[in-house]
């Protein structure tokens, strides 16, 4: 056991031996690549995490996992491309169809809708392509009986099984992305119900009390949406009536600590993702888009921040400062918020378009920031105040509804102290120009921010240097030096070259890494933090060699883009989308390119054909699934009546 990390049953025969040998040691000729930088928060005060647990979450939660089936998806892939081309030609046919309206962001399919068939020649066309794909399904999978698939070694395999069955341990994504965490249920319940739920910002509910209120709520909002069709787009309209006949789940309320606070909190989370409020308040950030160039403060990214400071000339006085909202979505009153919003718009009338559906918009918004109702476990919960937990028009809501009294408050009245003023949800940027020796409009600043309902900022004292999202500013001469920020408890987990993601997604992680490096640093700290980037990647076990090509290749694009060239596209483009899950050991993008050639590319009519990779499923879908599974011990009304309330 000690040398070769097996021993042989007696008991069974030379075959099973070998079979049960070669499990254990599958992986071993790939430890090469396995990551050296292992490591997660372990948050457990009762519960000890399995032995292995640091080599398997030290991984990452993104993690993929390879599996030996290559036709899994066989059939669904095949028929979504065939209804693609279906599809495709029947708007050939019949083009008046090709005029309505097309909204990417609330286009839902007709669910009941089925092509006729395509032309014969076509159709045999598929066929052929369906024979040939599934011809080479079966040969891989008949080769990989012959080797071992699995990007897992036998301790972590084993690891995963015992944290998966284990119900009184819980793993969680820490807030800000620093790496995975573990912790005891029954403290992550104490810690939810304590910190959040019996608060005053919520209200339990029966479980009758929650579904008579959503019936009433369903209700209330299809016969606004009936009574306000004529203000519709056809396309809005139909978004609305196509989206009511899908299935909708209650929203469900967990939480991700937050391991760089001290102590560890946690960050209240709600997936909302296919209930039946995220219908209107998608259409709401869709309407929202229009709005948000209304508010002057509103950037979009640390890119833009630089691009406004390479021009502005910057006083020899002036200083910088941040700020940063606290809880900024729970403390928004929705009384004002809506309120604020209306503002917005009724001042930007004539800006808006002509059919902006005001009065219907803001009865959507305030019906769906009243009611948020979600799941804890097996509890139904209200949220009572503040923007709607995890609601998709939640940060479009934040932003534009704090903008009107950015627009009418702050900036006129401090013009000439902010030199400059922006905003990226609830963290602020600001050039400070004292308007006298004792800086004596700075308090009135800090009070008139502050001003606003309930919301409360947290301001930085003005100096030379501060921190704001992804980015260091230091002002030296008038002129302001950016520089990478990245937290000191980030612990860099990129996907190992084990994991069953497809090769694109470490290309895209290189070429996004060090364009933003590029952007945001002189020379010579580029050259300092893209050394620490490779070090980083090389320690999740990367080879520099298969590094290499893709660092060359991003620093040519980051040449071209400097040059400003541009890709070629083509305006009139009309591409055909193959989905498939990657596999390490399955069908690769080559082989149904090289399939698609050499049947369906002549008779299917597009310009070009994109493969688009999908991910198997990793670790979080797994091990961190969202409802929370409790087990026998743990009863949350008991722990709510043993929990001493803020």
């Amino acid at each position: 056991m000690r040398h070769y990390g097996f021993t042989s049953s007696p008991a069974a025969s030379k075959t099973m031996n070998f079979k049960q040998a070669i499990s254990k040691l599958s992986t071993n000729h790939n430890n090469n690549l396995q990551p050296t930088n292992l490591s997660y928060h372990n948050l457990c005060t009762t519960e000890k995490p399995p032995p292995g647990t640091r080599d398997l979450l030290g991984l990452n939660l993104k993690y993929c996992l390879a599996s030996a089936t290559t036709d899994k998806d066989i059939n669904k892939t095949i028929l979504q491309m065939a209804k693609s081309i279906r599809t495709f030609h029947y708007l050939q046919d019949n083009p008046d169809l090709q005029k309505s309206e097309y909204i990417k962001q609330i286009y839902i399919k007709n669910p009941t809708w089925k092509p006729p068939p395509a032309p014969l020649h076509i159709e045999d066309a598929i066929t052929n392509f369906e024979i040939r794909l599934k011809r080479k399904a079966t040969l891989i999978s008949q080769a990989n009986k012959k080797r071992a698939t699995s990007n897992l070694t036998y301790k972590q395999t084993h690891t995963l099984q015992t944290l998966k069955q284990n119900k009184n341990i819980i793993i969680k994504p820490s807030d800000k992305n620093l790496g995975p965490a573990i912790m005891d249920t029954i403290h992550y319940v104490r810690q939810i119900l304590k910190e959040h739920l019996l608060t005053n910002t919520y209200r339990q509910l029966t479980q009758s009390e929650a579904h008579n209120k959503l019936a009433y709520i369903s209700d209330n909002l299809k016969n606004l949406i009936k009574t306000h069709q004529d203000k519709l787009p056809s396309a809005e309209y139909t978004y609305f009536q196509r989206s009511f006949s899908l299935r909708h789940r209650l929203p469900i309320f967990y939480g991700i600590p937050k391991v760089h606070k001290s102590p560890v909190s946690l960050r209240p989370v709600v997936s909302n993702t296919n209930s039946f409020l995220s219908i209107f308040s998608t259409w709401l950030d869709y309407k929202m888009k229009q709005l948000i160039p209304l508010v002057k403060s509103h950037i979009y990214n640390s890119n833009e921040v630089i691009q406004d400071l390479k021009n502005l000339d910057i006083p020899e006085n002036a200083l910088i400062f941040s700020a940063d909202a606290k809880s900024m979505y729970t403390n928004i009153d929705t009384e004002i918020g809506v309120a604020s919003i209306r503002d917005l718009i009724l001042q930007n009338n004539e800006t808006l378009q002509d059919n902006f559906p005001t009065e219907l918009f803001l009865q959507v918004l305030k019906i769906v920031m009243n009611n948020n109702i979600f799941t804890f476990a097996n509890t139904y919960w209200l949220q009572l105040s503040g923007t709607a937990m995890g609601t998709p028009s939640a940060c479009l809501y934040a932003t534009t509804s704090f903008g009107q009294h950015e627009n009418t408050q702050i900036l006129p009245r401090f013009s000439q102290n902010l030199k400059y003023y922006r905003r990226y949800i609830d963290d602020i940027l600001g050039i400070w120009v004292p308007s006298d020796a004792y800086n004596t409009t700075w308090p009135d600043f800090i009070q008139v921010l502050n001003n606003w309902g309930h919301l409360e900022w947290i301001v930085e004292q003005p100096s030379n240097k501060t921190t704001f999202l992804d980015l260091n500013l230091e002002l030296h001469n008038g002129k302001i030096e950016t520089s990478t920020y990245q937290k000191t408890m980030n612990l860099y987990l990129y996907i190992p070259p084990l994991s069953a993601h497809p090769p694109s997604c470490l290309k895209g992680l290189i070429f996004g890494e060090l364009q933003r490096y590029w952007n945001q640093n002189n020379n010579d700290k580029f050259q300092i933090i893209l050394a620490k980037f490779i070090e980083r990647l090389y320690a999740r076990g990367h080879k520099l060699e298969n590094l290499i090509p893709i660092l060359t290749a991003a620093a040519i694009n980051i040449h071209r883009r400097q040059l400003n060239w541009t890709p070629k596209t083509d305006k009139d483009d009309n591409t055909l989308y193959i989905h498939w899950t990657f596999q390490p050991h399955g069908i690769q993008r080559k082989d149904l390119r090289h399939i698609y050639n050499t049947t369906l590319a002549t008779a299917a009519g597009f310009k070009n054909m994109t493969v688009a990779m999908a991910r198997p499923r990793n670790l979080r879908d797994i091990l961190a699934k969202t409802p929370l599974a409790l087990p026998p011990n743990i009863n949350i009304q008991t722990l709510m009546e043993a929990t001493d309330t803020p």
